[in-house]
């Protein structure tokens, strides 16, 4: 009987060792990639009105040829296209990111170039600019990143139309119960040089001015005219947000406290800024 017992031991421990074996040898393991190389159409791309519709810049990748010990991956493929300054290292806060599932090239407009330079990058309008492009390959959940070569490319954003209107006449008021003028429209003396933003460009206002905290305020470009004002967009807070040209509510928000604030329309983004000084 124990030598029973004994044999019927052996032949267990022979089937677990057996059935171990078997499980090492299917499974799969990753055999290697090739880092994709990064091709671009053109070296300077040229960019204004006439060509916002057509394609300016094509990138081109090749497959990274992910292998298992099974053959070639059978996963989706996702690839990250960076675009930076030269001498960004593809660091820079403002650089361009976007995801790419499956194909295997980016195409860009005159328009979403511009729009990517400008708006995105926040590059200076009318200067030339030399930029790097790469590609990063990987499967789900990032695994076996592979990078690709850098391409460069030179190009000149241009500045496109603002996102709001600008004042007509160049002029602009606030006014509004966050300021001492209360309501006021036309704004009467002191007001009307106090609450007076300053033109900095075409598209750029500033006003540093003395606010006693809490209330409310719109901007006007015309004395006595609340038809042609702006208003903050729902959704912006006293210290940021954007804006828009309509004869609408809500107002901006005043800051909680009183002090010297610094106010920032930026029409060409649409955005605001109120800093304390």
């Amino acid at each position: 009987m124990n030598q029973f017992i004994k044999s019927l031991g052996a032949v267990l421990v022979f089937a677990f060792l057996l059935g171990s074996c078997e499980k090492v040898e299917n499974k799969i393991y990753y055999e290697g990639g090739t880092p994709p190389v990064l091709t671009g159409s053109t070296t300077a791309v040229t960019l204004s009105v006439p060509n916002e519709g057509i394609e300016v810049l094509k990138l081109k990748w090749t497959n990274p040829d992910y292998k298992f010990t099974t053959g070639n991956s059978s996963q989706d493929v996702v690839y990250q296209l960076e675009i930076d300054t030269a001498g960004g290292n593809f660091a820079s806060k403002t650089k361009y990111v976007t995801s790419i599932s499956r194909n295997l090239e980016k195409s860009f407009t005159g328009l979403e170039l511009n729009s990517i330079l400008g708006n995105t990058m926040l590059l200076t309008f009318g200067r030339r600019y030399t930029l790097e492009a790469r590609v990063t390959s990987s499967l789900s959940l990032n695994a076996v990143p592979l990078v690709s070569n850098k391409v460069t490319f030179t190009a000149t954003p241009y500045a496109p139309p603002p996102v709001v209107e600008v004042p007509a006449a160049g002029t602009l008021w606030a006014t509004g119960n966050a300021f001492g003028s209360d309501w006021k429209n036309p704004l009467p003396a002191p007001w009307d040089v106090t609450q007076r933003f300053t033109r900095v460009s075409n598209t750029l206002y500033t006003l540093v001015v003395s606010m006693p905290g809490g209330g409310n305020y719109k901007l006007i470009q015309e004395q006595g005219v609340w038809g042609s004002q702006y208003h903050m967009i729902q959704g912006g807070t006293w210290e940021s947000g954007s804006f828009r040209k309509r004869d609408a509510e809500p107002g901006f928000i005043g800051p909680p406290t009183a002090g010297t604030y610094k106010i920032t329309m930026d029409f060409q983004f649409g955005t605001f800024t109120v800093v304390k000084q």
